[in-house]
């Protein structure tokens, strides 16, 4: 691979080594690389979202309803389960939302008393090009690792994933 090219969570590190040579700093280290990556990633990501005029709690929203299939419609109170918000939370998002002709409510044809939350043809349009430049965007910031780099990561991601949701 090469020279190992130095990060600020190396002198982070080399500062606690200094001060607590005790210490095993390797998880440490590994730990704030994640979490530098993932502030970094956000960034670019939030980029994508913003140039269609977008939130990312907008997005994910019109993403939940275009991933729901025909007739890309859901109610509120699923959508909200579906991307871990409150209910006052939703209804800020889906006010903004309708407000720009992205979604509407319409009353739930079973239940007149309950609404649903329905992707428009303009929600729906903007969201398939805003996936689009998404997936691309991912895509490119995982370009410079080879395809077994890509395979080692994810299943690297996943045990870590799975052993500390057990532990919620």
């Amino acid at each position: 691979m090469g020279v190992k090219k130095s990060d600020p969570v190396d002198a982070i590190a080399a500062q606690w080594r200094r001060e607590r040579p005790d210490l095993d700093l390797e998880a440490m280290a590994i730990i704030g690389r994640l979490g530098r990556l993932l502030v970094v990633a956000q960034r670019e990501i939030e980029a994508v979202f913003t140039a269609h005029g977008l939130q990312r709690g907008e997005f994910d929203v019109l993403a939940a309803l275009r991933r729901s299939g025909e007739p890309f419609e859901l109610n509120p109170s699923v959508l909200a389960d579906t991307l871990m918000l409150s209910r006052a939370g939703m209804t800020g998002r889906l006010d903004r939302l309708e407000a720009a002709g992205l979604v509407r409510r319409t009353a739930d044809a079973e239940d007149r008393r309950a609404i649903r939350v329905v992707l428009t043809e303009i929600g729906r349009e903007l969201v398939d090009r805003v996936v689009t430049d998404h997936t691309e965007n991912e895509t490119r910031m995982l370009s410079v690792l080879t395809a077994e780099d890509r395979d080692a990561l994810d299943r690297i991601a996943r045990i870590l994933l799975e052993s500390m949701e057990q532990r919620e």
